[in-house]
């Protein structure tokens, strides 16, 4: 019997001792877990060296440079803060091309910045910038930004992927990774004349090459405009979209339907105004993203591709495209009615055959067309007004011999002039009222400003003398 005690204490002793064995070991592991933990958070992340081109070796030179993005650089230099040019200005210079604009970055902080410049005015909640105006030449400064996981302070926020705040500084090691393309993101360092390249920019330009930095599907998610932006400047700069850039586009395209119509608004103003809007049109056809712009319009092409919604609104872009190529003007009320000029006339048809008049059907068209649309793209006042005058007046240039003069007079009536010939181009059998308000415009006198002005005064009603009133 004793022995069977001793041989069952001697087994609970041996599981006891196991288990115990067991316990060190496990507190053992867990206590270099925290030891490595503890020694790798005091140890710095490693920041890749970028490559430096000295000044002989880069085209860029102050004198291409914009005297009032000068000024920023240097007083910024002077205050004791780091300033670079960066971005769009450095990257047309080194391509051979004239710069539009040029953006400043440093490490100085919004407020600092706003005390360096009385001409400084701070916008924004998702990025924090300064603007510092001279005259009609803004220069736009901001301040070097760092991953959204660094604070926490709120000052960055994400949500389902997507930057809702992104005003986390840190230093330009930092800042190149936030940045969109590579082309994009090179610095140009007044302190020495060098451009500062962290992620190939300099070899993409040569290669004719639009990357993104980072993954891709990552960078679209985070801003989902950044897809419209490869567009542009692929067909603007004549680049390339590397496939790993492009492939991610026809999946995530949908995410642009989350994006503030506003938003898009001042996007698609960039894309149709900056001189290729016909390739940048075919691109974004490609890519399924005109669809988030106009689908009213995207619908109708779709149905019928090639046939005159399609021709129309080519020679339009055509013609916009021209028309900044001379130096003149364009209007985006104008580029809105002709994108919009299909969808309108397919619902005023429908008003017509249910007993309105043509007037009337266009005028009430254009109010639903209008406002479809302004939930894809919010667009000013203004602009919306001249779409629906441009396509009434459509109707007023059938009448003709019909107070012409009074539709000759309207201030719409050249952007109404030019749409009639953009439809005769295209295709329409219209070539009758094209002749006759073209000689309408030759011969008719009263269009001379001078006479202008003399009839308008003397059609005025004029007030009986105010000591002639009441006399008995």
């Amino acid at each position: 019997m004793s022995e069977t005690v001793d041989s069952e204490s001697l087994r609970n002793s041996k599981w006891h001792n196991q288990q115990l064995r067991i316990e060190c070991a496990s507190l053992h592991v867990i206590t270099n877990l925290m030891t490595h933990k503890k020694q790798t958070d005091n140890v710095s992340r490693l920041k890749p060296a970028p490559r430096i081109l000295s000044r002989d070796q880069h085209n860029v030179s102050r004198d291409l440079i914009s005297d009032n993005a000068l000024k920023v650089l240097y007083r910024l230099k002077n205050a004791g803060y780091k300033s670079y040019l960066v971005g769009g200005g450095v990257r047309d210079i080194l391509l051979g091309r004239e710069p539009k604009d040029f953006d400043v970055v440093t490490d100085a902080k919004p407020e600092q910045i706003r005390e360096l410049f009385r001409n400084c005015r701070l916008i924004g909640r998702r990025f924090r910038l300064a603007h510092v105006r001279f005259g009609d030449e803004l220069i736009e400064v901001s301040t070097f930004r760092a991953p959204h996981h660094v604070s926490d302070q709120a000052d960055g926020v994400v949500e389902d992927g997507r930057i809702i705040r992104d005003n986390v500084y840190g230093d330009i090691d930092d800042d190149v990774w936030r940045r969109d393309f590579t082309v994009n993101a090179l610095f140009y360092n007044i302190e020495d004349f060098s451009i500062v390249d962290y992620v190939g920019g300099v070899k993409d330009l040569e290669e004719g090459q639009l990357r993104l930095i980072g993954d891709p599907t990552q960078r679209y998610t985070e801003d989902p405009v950044r897809m419209l932006r490869a567009v542009r400047f692929a067909t603007k700069l004549g680049l390339r979209i590397h496939a790993d850039a492009e492939t991610p586009i026809f999946k995530l395209a949908a995410l642009l339907e989350d994006i503030p119509p506003a938003r898009l608004f001042e996007e698609m103003l960039k894309l149709v105004m900056g001189g290729s809007a016909l390739q940048t049109f075919e691109s974004l056809r490609h890519y399924g993203l005109f669809y988030y712009l106009f689908p009213q319009t995207d619908k109708i092409l779709d149905t019928t591709e090639r046939d005159y919604p399609h021709t129309f609104i080519m020679h339009a872009l055509r013609n916009t495209d021209q028309r900044l190529a001379e130096g003149n003007s364009v209007t985006p009320g104008f580029l809105l009615a002709a994108f919009l000029w299909e969808p309108m006339r397919v619902i005023a048809d429908n008003h017509i055959e249910h007993g309105l008049s043509e007037m009337e059907a266009v005028q009430l068209a254009g109010d639903t067309v209008i406002s479809r649309q302004i939930s894809s793209t919010a667009m000013p006042r203004r602009f919306s007004q001249m779409a629906r005058d441009i396509w009434s007046l459509q109707v007023r240039l059938k009448r003709i011999k019909k107070r012409s003069l009074r539709v000759l007079m309207h201030p719409r009536f050249r952007a109404a002039y030019d749409f009639l010939l953009l439809r005769a181009q295209a295709g329409e059998t219209i070539n009758d009222l094209v002749e006759y308000w073209t000689e309408e415009q030759l011969s008719e006198p009263l269009l001379d400003p001078k006479r202008k002005r003399m009839k308008n005064k003397s059609s005025r009603r004029r007030r009986r003398p105010a000591n002639s009133r009441n006399k008995h």
